[in-house]
């Protein structure tokens, strides 16, 4: 019974620092990069990008594979496959999203070549910069509709296993699925992922502090 409360404080807290780690890395980042001089400004704010890139790829990666990995064992008796289905996404959406932060620290390099160019030259680094950003941002939107097929196995097995009360369960199900097409949109560049991304942020947030306070319903294990 301890480890199983272990185990569900745990996914609770990596669920929280996932969300607090990207989150924080980029916006950092982004304040680096987003702006329109940002190649020639980068010497200075180099480190708020590196802190930035190390959170979005390093520590989020780390936690976030976590997750799955933490929960196979739970999860597996009540659906084998749809448990290593779980871990899979949770695994494809970490890279996809560690390829989008690594776009984001290759600014640096730019940022060297930019303060010895010539006009000509400065013009295709600052091309080369907005493409960078763009690739993240779609690193980004194609890294979480995987995370978000992911979060739909995942509360499949919590429905038929009933470790959380099933309105949590529901609630997730609507989350992810609206995520989904939230980042389904942004591709069209329909920009309304951010909104769409509240129901299923408000679950995890929820689910993650349902599990740190009570822990699973019961678990086999």
């Amino acid at each position: 019974m301890k480890a199983q409360k272990t185990i569900a404080r745990t996914f609770g807290i990596f669920f929280l620092l996932a969300f607090l780690s990207y989150g924080i890395g980029n916006g950092l980042a982004g304040s680096v990069t987003n702006t329109a001089e940002s190649l020639s400004h980068l010497s200075t704010h180099k480190t708020t990008l590196v802190v930035g890139v190390l959170l979005m790829a390093l520590v989020h990666s780390v936690v976030n594979i976590g997750l799955p990995v933490l929960m196979v064992p739970v999860l597996k008796p009540y659906n084998k496959m749809v448990s290593y289905g779980y871990l899979s996404a949770g695994i494809v959406a970490t890279i996809v999203l560690i390829v989008g932060a690594l776009f984001l620290l290759l600014h640096l390099p730019l940022s060297s070549m930019y303060s010895t160019a010539n006009a000509a030259e400065i013009h295709h680094l600052e091309t080369l910069g907005v493409l960078l950003t763009k690739g993240n941002f779609y690193a980004y939107q194609i890294g979480m509709a995987i995370w978000g097929i992911g979060g739909l196995m995942f509360c499949y097995l919590l429905l038929v296993s009933k470790l959380v009360p099933q309105w949590i369960t529901i609630w997730g199900f609507v989350g992810y699925l609206v995520f989904i097409a939230g980042t389904i949109l942004e591709l069209f560049g329909i920009s309304i992922g951010v909104q769409l991304s509240l129901p299923g942020g408000l679950f995890e947030i929820t689910l993650s502090i349902c599990l740190i306070v009570r822990g699973f319903r019961g678990v086999k294990i």
